[in-house]
């Protein structure tokens, strides 16, 4: 499992896939990532951590990925603009 940094808060995380889980299977099959890569609609993609996709709004822009803090292990929130 590929392991990097969340684009928003800068918390480590891993991502699901990749080359090194094409052999692997069940239980531990690379599926269980802690972030994902979202393409917004300006063609510009970002990898976040679940607790900052959460604090996004419905309709996200690379301001709002800029505004992302850290709270906690679980928590995330979108600072002042």
């Amino acid at each position: 499992m590929a392991r990097d940094s969340c684009d928003g808060c800068g918390r480590p995380v891993s991502v699901a896939g990749g080359m090194e889980n094409v052999w692997t299977f069940g239980q531990d099959d690379g599926s269980d990532g802690t972030a994902m890569t979202l393409e917004f609609e300006d063609g510009t993609s970002h990898m976040l951590c679940y607790p900052c996709l959460a604090a996004l709004p419905d309709e996200p822009t690379d301001d709002d990925v800029e505004r992302l803090e850290r709270v906690d292990e679980e928590t995330s929130t979108l600072g002042a603009r």
